[in-house]
């Protein structure tokens, strides 16, 4: 049998409004790559990139979803089975970080519940279009406990790190998880008997 390519498999998702930048955001990432003359994702697509975390090899498996309301009941069924989830608005579109509770609410009622979550404020080389102050981001995302970074995927800014960071929280998590689930297996229980045990002691 061939030996595996990789020692984990993490499956990551994008999530956001239509137009925010995920399909920028994935392909910056996976490919080095920008366009401007992106169509909208139809239902959902996705890219495959491995990187190396602390000498391991992690294949991440990134589903690109589309933000409309009419691609929902498709997209949702996708939560379940992703370890990792970005939150995606644009900093030029105030309806769009709005909706980041609504996705939160989506991730709680859809996905796993210790999936691994981060925010991404995007587009943020548009300084001057910006409608979403940083501190708004950084107060949403200390609300509810995850990562949040700014981010431009035509200038390359964050990206590379955000991918790495939501891996290596991942990581941090299976192999806790590892250890964990080794030292109950190695926890035998011991009965010790006495070989004259004619009465009780």
């Amino acid at each position: 049998m061939a030996k595996k390519s990789y020692d984990y498999l993490f499956k990551l998702l994008l999530i956001g409004d239509s137009g925010v930048g995920k399909t920028c955001i994935l392909f910056r990432f996976s490919d080095d790559a920008f366009n401007t003359t992106f169509i909208s994702t139809i239902g959902i697509d996705f890219k495959i990139k491995t990187i190396e975390l602390e000498g391991k090899k992690i294949k991440l498996q990134i589903w690109d979803t589309a933000g409309q309301e009419r691609f929902h009941t498709i997209t949702t069924s996708y939560y379940r089975g992703a370890m990792g989830i970005m939150l995606v608005y644009d900093i030029t579109q105030d309806k769009s970080f709005d909706n980041i509770s609504k996705w939160l609410r989506n991730i709680e009622e859809h996905a796993n519940e210790d999936v691994e979550k981060m925010i991404l404020g995007n587009k943020c080389d548009m300084e001057e279009k910006r409608s979403v102050s940083k501190d708004r981001g950084t107060s949403i995302a200390r609300e509810h406990g995850i990562r949040f970074l700014e981010t431009s995927a035509k200038d390359n800014v964050n990206i590379e790190d955000a991918f790495y960071m939501l891996a290596q929280d991942i990581l941090k998590k299976q192999q806790k998880n590892k250890s964990s689930t080794m030292d109950t297996q190695n926890t035998v229980p011991i009965k010790t008997q006495s070989k004259d045990s004619g009465g009780c002691c």
